[in-house]
């Protein structure tokens, strides 16, 4: 069976691509007690309905997840791969000759690829950041490579993303001011750059292409300030939020976050990069957040913490050994409501691989519930009152 069937259209020649419409971004409705949003973002490989939650498949896979899951159990309507970790492996040779990375992994929705930018600033001890871009060390091999803004763009072309993000210098926390000023202007004329890069070369694989910028500016207002507005003068389809979720305070991260939300346009989407958890989630979409990434629903997974509709489970304890009732049943996906929370921690205490493949679908098949959930109460206008009553519930440990 052809998995691409009734997809063909999506890898037509190189010289139809420029028939290819833009990524499109419809606001559809706006919660009237907070900046909540519902949207849709249409792109050549689907429609993603905001808000959205993003699961991280980092090196080409959701990790422990199937394809066939994400699309039918967990709901998934985008998934993210990660440009340093897929350029140093498989490599963009297998990449380019299997057809671009929905090809290669058989996902055939809409791709997102982040820059490289993070992974090269935790790789602090092996990478130098100059002007013209950053020299790093494998953590592979130990082998030299350089990324600069061109080749970042290059190189996510040729992976093959729906969305492509910008080269950025993601800031840590804590983070002098001086630092993080040189940091931010720097990552505004990598963009450029970037810009430059993207809107004169094409796509290799027949559907079109966008590039977010990131607002940068660590965790000073006047600097996410003047990030968010230079980011909002590119005028790009779409919009990112970075640098935060890197150590900060929570209730500075939603300061940072509201401060430029208002800021960026209203017709575009705005994405909060590698935020975060259940509650993060929400507060967040109620400072006019559309889309989101983070690698703890699947991460925490594999450590026995399970997101819940009730609230977060260590599944280790004891106090689960005989509960022989349904992970949860709210969720409606099979993994959630076939698995006892019993049997999941036996897996789990044995050290079975099923453990993990059973509580990772769980765990983004929950993510993908609530921000539906959320859209439904946005659209039905009582966000305001649910998204408090929900805060504290997936907040309690139970």
């Amino acid at each position: 069976m052809d998995i691409f069937a009734g997809q063909s259209h999506h890898f037509v020649d190189e010289v139809h691509i420029i028939e290819n419409q833009e990524m499109k971004f419809t606001l559809k409705h706006t919660d009237p007690q907070t900046k909540a949003r519902v949207g849709t973002v249409e792109t050549d490989h689907g429609t993603i309905q905001t808000p959205i939650f993003m699961p991280v498949g980092t090196a080409g896979s959701v990790k422990a997840v199937h394809q066939r899951e994400l699309k039918e159990d967990i709901q998934a309507q985008i998934i993210l791969g990660n440009t340093y970790h897929l350029y140093l492996r498989p490599g963009l040779d297998i990449i380019e000759k299997a057809g671009g990375l929905h090809r290669f992994n058989g996902w055939d929705r809409p791709i997102l690829t982040d820059s490289g930018g993070y992974q090269v600033f935790s790789l602090s001890g092996s990478r130098k950041i100059k002007e013209d871009g950053v020299m790093f060390k494998s953590h592979i091999d130990g082998s030299k490579h350089h990324f600069t803004p061109e080749n970042v763009m290059d190189i996510q072309r040729t992976i093959g993303a729906d969305i492509i993000m910008a080269f950025d210098e993601c800031t840590p926390y804590p983070c002098e001011y001086g630092y993080a000023r040189k940091s931010m202007e720097m990552t505004h004329r990598w963009l450029d750059r970037c810009i430059t890069q993207f809107d004169s070369t094409t796509g290799k694989y027949g559907y079109s292409q966008t590039l977010f910028p990131i607002v940068q500016g660590s965790v000073y207002k006047d600097l996410r300030k003047q990030s968010a507005e230079f980011i909002a003068s590119r005028e790009r389809e779409g919009n990112a939020i970075g640098g935060l979720s890197v150590g900060e305070p929570a209730e500075m991260m939603y300061e940072m976050t509201e401060l430029v939300t208002d800021i960026l346009p209203q017709d575009k989407p705005r994405y909060l990069m590698g935020v975060g958890t259940p509650a993060n989630i929400l507060e967040c979409i109620a400072l006019g957040v559309d889309m989101f990434d983070c690698v703890m629903p699947t991460r925490n997974a594999r450590n026995g913490m399970l997101f819940t509709s009730e609230g977060i489970i260590n599944i280790r304890n004891k106090k689960w050994e005989d509960d022989f009732s349904a992970i949860d049943p709210a969720i409606g996906n099979y993994a959630s409501t076939f698995y006892s929370k019993a049997y999941l921690r036996h897996l789990t205490i044995s050290k079975e691989i099923l453990a993990a493949q059973i509580a990772s679908i769980h765990n983004l098949a929950f993510y993908l519930w609530l921000v539906g959930q959320a859209r439904e109460h946005i659209l039905a206008g009582d966000f305001a009152v649910w998204k408090e009553q929900m805060v504290k519930k997936v907040s309690t440990r139970l």
